[in-house]
């Protein structure tokens, strides 16, 4: 059946991807390609118009026009829904061996087209599909082998210098070693099972977790509150507008340019407040979103069964970083416009009063302090 099976699916694959054909076309040659695999190939030989088959160099002048054989479709998909049954004597439980995918394992025993491994043994340093592992499940032989979920990386659970599986843990180096590794350059140092020490760091890995959900909670605090205070800041720019568009049509015909201007420039003013406010709002979004990233991958690495694999990845885990306050936004901006009211009572030195509001007024706009980097950079 594993014959069978693997013959059709060698007989439907492409000679330039190697894959189950898509989209197949038969070109004059009688030879099948996948659509694309085949046009991509003719593209390079337009500039001397003469195609070839990539597979038995017949060549073909003008180009062939490609017809996608819907007969050989057919049966690339047909063979799509083949499996591959594992023999008796397989847990009832495992599922029947099927190809390897991009991103599975491959068994290492398959000659040709590869099963999809099940398990890996830390003994053999193999990968197997459900048919390899038999062996392992039936034989006295390998009854003290270890096997484990299949894995990619098996040559980094073996010492580079014994050639021995890491079995145990250096707290002195903080590295995991083999046994011959514990009795010679470790000799001395404080070590344990690479089993007791994963138990040590999921603890830690836990705390980790709470310390990263309270940074997280903080976070989204001060979030709600420079919500808060944005909005506060525009009902207040607002508020001022209103206040000085009442104001100043109550004016002379002869103030009104400089009605405009301090329209204009608490306007400004409203945008430098919102613009800090809006970058340092992005800034907070952006940390919660690495934050909860981060917390999914320590979350992943708390599942992980395999010792090693969990305490290499645990010990190059970066730093938290740790909670601090970022802004310092005064909730209600003063947006002056105690000028206008003296106006309307004191004509005769609306020029002078004007011309000396306005010059404050700018001064907030364009002497703009240097980009706050904390809360109370911010607040000030």
């Amino acid at each position: 059946m594993a014959e069978a099976f693997l013959t059709a699916r060698d007989s439907f694959s492409c000679p330039i991807c190697l894959d189950l054909l898509k989209d197949p076309v038969t070109i004059p040659c009688g030879h099948n390609f996948c659509l694309d695999c085949i046009e991509d190939c003719w593209d390079e030989d337009d500039q001397r118009g003469v195609y070839s088959c990539p597979q038995c160099r017949h060549s073909f002048t003008p180009r062939p026009v490609l017809n996608k054989n819907n007969l050989i479709a057919e049966m690339v998909e047909k063979i799509k829904t083949m499996k591959f049954q594992a023999p008796p004597g397989s847990p009832a439980d495992s599922p029947a061996g099927s190809l390897a995918g991009s991103g599975d394992v491959e068994c290492d025993v398959c000659s040709g087209t590869k099963l999809r491994a099940v398990k890996s043994c830390l003994v053999c340093l193999a990968s197997y599909c459900e048919a390899h592992i038999q062996p392992h499940y039936e034989s006295p032989a390998f009854k003290k082998h270890k096997l484990v979920e299949a894995s990619m990386n098996l040559q980094d659970k073996i010492c580079s210098l014994h050639d021995k599986l890491l079995e145990v843990f250096c707290r002195t180096d903080q590295k995991c070693i083999c046994l011959l590794c514990s009795l010679d350059e470790h000799s001395g140092h404080k070590t344990v099972s690479a089993a007791a020490e994963k138990t040590e760091k999921q603890r830690q890995l836990g705390q980790n977790r709470e310390d990263c959900k309270r940074i997280i909670q903080q976070k989204e605090k001060d979030v709600r509150e420079l919500t808060q205070v944005m909005e506060d800041l525009m009902r207040s720019a607002q508020a001022a507008v209103e206040d000085s568009e009442k104001i100043f049509t109550e004016l002379i015909e002869s103030i009104e340019r400089r009605r405009s201007e301090v329209k204009e420039l608490i306007r400004a003013q409203e945008k430098t407040e919102l613009s800090q406010a809006e970058d340092l709002l992005k800034k907070l979004e952006q940390e919660i979103a690495d934050l909860r990233r981060r917390d999914a991958e320590l979350e992943q690495l708390s599942h992980s069964e395999d010792h090693i694999h969990f305490l290499q990845d645990y010990l190059s885990l970066p730093a938290l970083p740790g909670v601090t306050k970022f802004y310092n936004i005064n909730t209600k901006p003063q947006f002056s416009i105690e000028f206008v009211k003296k106006l309307v009572s004191e004509m005769e030195q609306l020029n002078w009063f004007s011309k000396l509001e306005i010059v404050k007024i700018s001064k907030v706009h364009t002497i703009r302090a240097a980009e706050p980097k904390t809360r109370k950079e911010f607040m000030k």
